[in-house]
């Protein structure tokens, strides 16, 4: 199969399970904006911003260790077994310290009262990051179809829990409260029941995956531990710094906006909901990093990968420019997704629109620290992205509010993908389509543009603005089309002259 096609539907299959998910998280979001309060939202978006942190910290860059000793290893199974000897380990001790400190980590965040999402969230964590080994695993081996079954049954279970709980026992209660579905509801369990469906949904994954786990018994190689240890070191600085740039904002809003604690949540609350309605770009992103880390790997050595390398680039970035337009050009829709008195953070969508598909261009050209094993090198632009992200945030969220957090990112995205794309020219140089590519990002942009200034001053009264917009994303697949449809339809391209 052309390795372009394979990719592609590698792609699709890994997005299956998280577009799935993301549409239903729309939906979720569509559902918690309506049931919880603006404070209460901000409570969710806050946790989960901080788990980003931890996930990082347990999984200590293994997951992409894996791919990098498994491809030359002789024993392949030794190489999992060692890494599943550290994370399993790691994970418990991670436990048993947020038990030990939970009582004064809730006093911290200012939720004394609270203690029980400490633990709920330990132990969530603590099953995803050892769920994520044996999903490597999967991915090593090609099992996209049983990698997508898992997850798309971890989402089924999250989102019938929460039909079950905020919508029919809810319910029940208002109306019925002394039937049996009322006595299942708890109102000052509030946000908790987020927290507590997802973690009933990482168990129900972890048991799907426990057959995958006997491989433990394969022992632990110190030797080979002591090799992938040094190698995935600089990969914890770049996933904290990766966090940073993508959590911070949520996790400093509380803390940096200059009203009182309830406003400020509430502030977060809309920012995050608003959030949400970009990562119809992210869950892209991610299906294709999941496809993509060992597609790069595999095909390192092979003839001609750097020009399947600028190939991938260009038919990414097209998508993901696709996606923008999608987005944005159907705002009357996507803004249903959340509840009107989240929609005046709306603003910032299209700045973190743009930012993803940044990130997505680092995610691309990334593989320059990953294939020639200078990941400290890499960890720089990460931490430089970071620094640029912490500076950002707490010198104009004070003045600006969210919409500073949105365009930090934005600066942070874009500058660690320069910086990216230098170094990699450097160290392991691939003849990307730079010229294209930028043309289909500043393309998309002049057309979502033109098109706001349309729909408010020429559009305005006409109605079914979704003519208008089907007219612009016409032109975008038809300039597509002119320049690369029939690379698009054989799956490769010519290098530019």
């Amino acid at each position: 199969m052309n390795p372009i096609k394979k990719l592609a539907s590698q792609t699709v299959i890994y997005g299956i399970p998280s577009i799935a998910g993301r549409f239903l998280n729309y939906l979720l979001t569509y559902l918690y904006t309506r049931v919880f309060a603006l404070d209460q939202f901000g409570v969710n978006s806050e946790f989960y911003a901080y788990s980003g942190f931890f996930t990082v910290l347990l999984l200590f860059g293994m997951d992409t260790a894996f791919f990098r000793f498994v491809k030359d290893a002789k024993d392949k199974d030794k190489v999992y077994a060692t890494v599943l000897n550290f994370i399993i380990p790691s994970s418990g001790i991670f436990l048993l310290l947020m038990y030990a400190i939970g009582h004064p980590l809730a006093g911290l965040l200012k939720y004394p009262d609270h203690i029980n999402y400490i633990h709920w969230f330990a132990w969530m964590l603590a099953l995803d990051s050892i769920a994520a080994i044996p999903f490597v695993k999967l991915r090593s081996e090609n099992k996209a179809a049983k990698f997508a079954t898992i997850k798309i049954i971890e989402i089924a279970v999250n989102i019938l829990l929460n039909v079950f709980f905020l919508i029919f026992c809810r319910h029940a209660y208002m109306t019925a409260p002394d039937s049996f579905l009322a006595r299942l509801y708890s109102p000052t369990l509030g946000i908790g029941y987020v927290f507590v469906i997802n973690l009933a949904a990482s168990a129900v994954k972890m048991l799907l995956l426990s057959p995958e786990l006997k491989s433990i018994m394969n022992g632990f190689d110190r030797e080979l531990f002591n090799r992938m240890i040094r190698y995935s070191m600089p990969m914890v600085i770049i996933g904290f710094a990766g966090i940073i740039n993508e959590m911070l904002d949520r996790m400093i809003l509380k803390y940096m906006l200059p009203y009182d604690n309830i406003t400020n949540l509430k502030m977060l609350g809309i920012y995050g909901a608003c959030y949400k309605l970009s990562i119809l770009m992210s869950l892209f992103i991610q299906a294709f990093r999941f496809a993509a880390e060992p597609f790069f790997f595999a095909h390192a050595d092979k003839e001609n990968s750097k020009k399947l390398y600028a190939d991938v680039m260009n038919f990414f970035v097209i998508f993901c420019v696709f996606v923008f337009l999608l987005v944005m050009l159907y705002m009357d829709w996507f803004r249903y997704f959340i509840g009107k008195d989240y929609r005046v953070g709306l603003p910032v969508v299209p700045i973190l629109l743009v930012a993803n598909l940044c990130l997505g261009i680092y995610v691309n050209l990334s593989i320059w620290y990953k294939l020639t094993d200078r990941t400290l090198l890499g960890a720089m632009v990460s931490f430089g992205g970071a620094a640029l992200t912490v500076v950002l945030n707490l010198v104009f969220i004070p003045k600006y509010g969210y919409m500073a957090s949105a365009w930090a990112t934005l600066a942070c995205y874009g500058s660690m993908a320069i910086a990216s794309y230098i170094l990699g020219q450097k160290y392991f140089p691939v003849n990307y389509y730079l010229k294209k590519d930028v043309g289909y990002i500043f393309f998309g942009l002049a057309l979502w543009v033109l098109f706001d200034w349309l729909h408010l001053h020429a559009w305005s009264n006409h109605g079914h603005v979704w003519i208008l917009s089907s007219i612009m994303m016409f032109v975008f697949l038809a300039v597509v089309w002119v320049f690369d449809g029939r690379a698009l339809m054989r799956g490769v391209t010519k290098l530019p002259e």
